[in-house]
């Protein structure tokens, strides 16, 4: 008689047991791991240079820096009078796109805000509609983006198109700073959509 078969029956039934343990954890370790990326999707802000759904459109912020408007490149984006002293203009160059080629039209979102860790929220500055930089709120055709493709932001060093906004020097130093978009423009008010990115400052 084998004397030790009782001893590996033993072993095989723990190592079995443990297997399946750990199997269970997994798996729900997993589980709680997706539910947590999902949370974190919805409420948290999104790194610049990632594209996001919202409203049926796909944002994505490709890039946040200060204007200088002294410099040719920059004046060429606002043609107005430098920032006051103690604030400074930020540019948020951004792509709207539809990417449903059979879709429907989509309106891009008009609202868009800064805000500091303070709870300071900050609107852009209005541009002349006659920028060819600026962002201009409006129908996003089916397999279309803004800014669109060849046009002069598009081609440009940034690529997207520009949101101004001026911050005082406090905003900057409270970061980090958020950009909030907002979209859902067929239901209510309060019951709109909201996607943000946390600017690069």
């Amino acid at each position: 008689m084998d004397r030790t078969r009782p001893l590996k029956a033993l072993i095989l039934a723990l190592a079995l047991g443990a297997g399946m343990l750990a199997g269970c954890g997994a798996e729900d370790e997993g589980t709680a791991g997706e539910r947590a990326a999902a949370s974190s999707d919805a409420d948290e802000a999104h790194r610049e240079g990632l594209a996001f759904p919202l409203g049926g459109l796909e944002y994505n912020v490709y890039i946040t820096r200060q204007l200088n408007l002294r410099l040719p490149e920059d004046k060429a984006y606002y043609n107005g009078p430098d920032a006051p002293a103690g604030s400074a203009y930020y540019g948020v160059f951004l792509e709207v796109c539809n990417r449903e080629q059979d879709g429907e039209p989509r309106r891009s979102a008009e609202r868009f805000t800064i805000h500091d860790t303070q709870g300071n929220e900050f609107e852009p500055v209005e541009l002349e509609e006659t920028n060819p930089f600026a962002y201009q709120p409006g129908v996003v055709e089916p397999g279309q983006c803004v800014p669109a493709k060849g046009s002069i932001p598009q081609l440009g060093p940034t690529g997207g198109a520009l949101l101004m906004f001026e911050l005082p020097q406090e905003a900057t130093e409270n970061r980090p700073l958020e950009l909030e978009i907002s979209g859902g423009f067929d239901v209510l008010e309060s019951e709109r959509e909201t996607l943000a990115f946390e600017l690069d400052i």
